[in-house]
């Protein structure tokens, strides 16, 4: 998934995406222990999506969080 999908997905879409690949990346782990899988290197792919989706998500919460504060700061 390219960076310029990831940031049209909205905030609910980031949640569900992630929860959707963390399952991936658990059931592609537990094939990997059972019997090699065919390609590994999907599991370091599935934890780099993963990871970039939760970066985009904090950065989210994080601009959200900062347009609270200047709006208490200006109403002050």
């Amino acid at each position: 998934m390219k960076n310029s999908e990831i940031l049209e997905l909205s905030k609910e879409d980031l949640i569900a995406r992630i929860t959707e690949e963390q399952a991936s990346l658990n059931k592609l782990k537990f094939a990997h222990a059972v019997s090699a899988i065919e390609n590994p290197l999907r599991i370091r792919a599935a934890r780099r999506l993963i990871a970039q989706l939760n970066t985009e998500l904090s950065a989210r919460k994080n601009a959200e969080r900062k347009q609270v504060q200047e709006a208490a700061a200006e109403a002050e």
